[in-house]
């Protein structure tokens, strides 16, 4: 039996999330990321913007050379990770076996499901009209007989658009004469490799199949494969319980030797981490601090104990281990966490029993922040150290204008 997988992509997802909020920005060339006058990259851009030659992981300096009228912003990740679940949560309606590559892009795999819904091109039409309903947001959906042909398919007709990619001799004839690049694992190494040998096409891959194993081994059997259409892949359920890490880091536009300051960006990333491990319901056992000097040398410290999904205790550990390392000029801090399970059961000593009371009140109020955290968003409810924490790097809460 035939598979039928099912690739939704988000267009622009960033950035659309912005626009939809903010109407005023629509038609403008929007760039999330950093700001022109700092250090970093572009996250996304609207499409106004790549008109400009503007993509994503770009310096930001470049884009701002490329399109100096453009709007600037700093990306919101509470806002895109909640737009996020709305989205995964329509998907995980025509199917379990999800595949969440990112926040904004998909495979599902409904080869067993889509008979209940119409079929395939139902459901990808439901999967389009519930998107613009629910989250007022556009997506493009590609249907294939494999994870390669649908993902090619929902490239095929962006923004907003629906392609199917039914046979391998359909994939055959849509990219015979397209770059190699476009074959999945083809990156900018591989294709100079094929295109100093004079293999530049698809078409060239399939007529030089023993010159492209020679050059690139198993590899190059994987291209030949992918080039006949012939792909195996199987779409894998993502659980977040069963994630290898989670993180989040800071990159500073000048850097630093303040390690007050530097544990107050700590502070702030271990509560954007415990929300995230709160909402999922899950703990971490280890947690690891990253940190890039001046001179780009990276290094990570990382301690196991507890489960835990706390902001005081992820804090706690990642300013420990902060005091650990060599103090000289820093421009990257981060923290990581894994080991994850559903349960902090851990085993009780006597000073733990005899503070149990006070664990349960403790516990009662953290569910209650969440509960409240999780209804009206991650910035309702701020602790004292959080406050001082967000002075210092200049994160004030502007009223809202009536």
């Amino acid at each position: 039996m035939g598979r039928t997988i099912i690739h939704v992509d988000m267009d622009a997802f960033y950035a659309a999330v912005e626009v939809r909020d903010n109407p005023e920005l629509r038609g403008k060339p929007l760039i999330i990321g950093a700001l022109p006058h700092e250090r970093g990259v572009v996250s996304t851009c609207s499409y106004e913007a790549r008109e400009f030659g503007v993509r994503s992981a770009m310096s930001i300096k470049e884009a701002y050379r490329r399109c100096p009228h453009g709007v600037y912003m700093h990306p919101n990740p509470h806002k895109y990770e909640a737009a996020s679940e709305q989205v995964h949560k329509i998907w995980l309606t025509y199917t379990d076996l999800v595949e969440f590559i990112s926040l904004d892009e998909g495979f599902l795999d409904v080869t067993g499901s889509a008979a209940m819904f119409g079929g395939p091109r139902k459901v990808a039409l439901a999967i389009k009209d519930r998107t613009k309903a629910e989250t007022g947001l556009t997506c493009s959906v590609g249907i294939g007989y494999s994870m390669m042909s649908a993902k090619l398919a929902s490239e095929e007709k962006k923004p907003d658009g629906l392609f199917e990619i039914p046979s391998a001799e359909a994939l055959k004839t849509l990219i015979i004469d397209r770059n190699v690049r476009i074959i999945y694992g083809v990156g900018p190494k591989t294709a100079e490799v094929l295109q100093n040998a004079g293999i530049n096409t698809v078409r060239d891959i399939l007529v030089s199949k023993q010159a492209v194993i020679r050059l690139l081994d198993n590899h190059g059997r994987q291209i030949v494969e992918l080039a006949e259409g012939r792909d195996d892949r199987r779409v894998v359920p993502y659980h977040e319980a069963e994630a290898k890490s989670v993180s989040r880091e800071w990159t500073f536009q000048k850097d630093t030797t303040d390690f007050n300051y530097l544990k107050d960006a700590l502070r702030l990333l271990a509560k954007d981490l415990s929300l995230k491990l709160c909402f999922e319901g899950i703990y971490a056992r280890t947690v690891t601090l990253k940190v890039k000097y001046a001179d780009m040398k990276l290094i990570t410290r990382s301690k196991s104990g507890d489960a835990i999904n706390g902001t005081r205790e992820i804090y706690k550990t990642a300013a420990s281990l902060l005091d650990t390392v060599e103090k000289r000029p820093i421009r990257l801090i981060g923290i990581g966490l894994s080991g994850f399970s559903d349960s902090d059961f851990r085993q009780l000593s006597l000073d733990d029993m005899v503070d149990i009371g006070k664990e349960k009140r403790k516990k009662a109020l953290d569910n209650t922040l969440l509960e409240l955290q999780r209804r009206y968003g991650g910035e309702v409810i701020k602790t004292g150290d959080e406050l001082i924490a967000e002075k210092r790097f200049g994160i004030e809460k502007k009223e809202e204008k009536k």
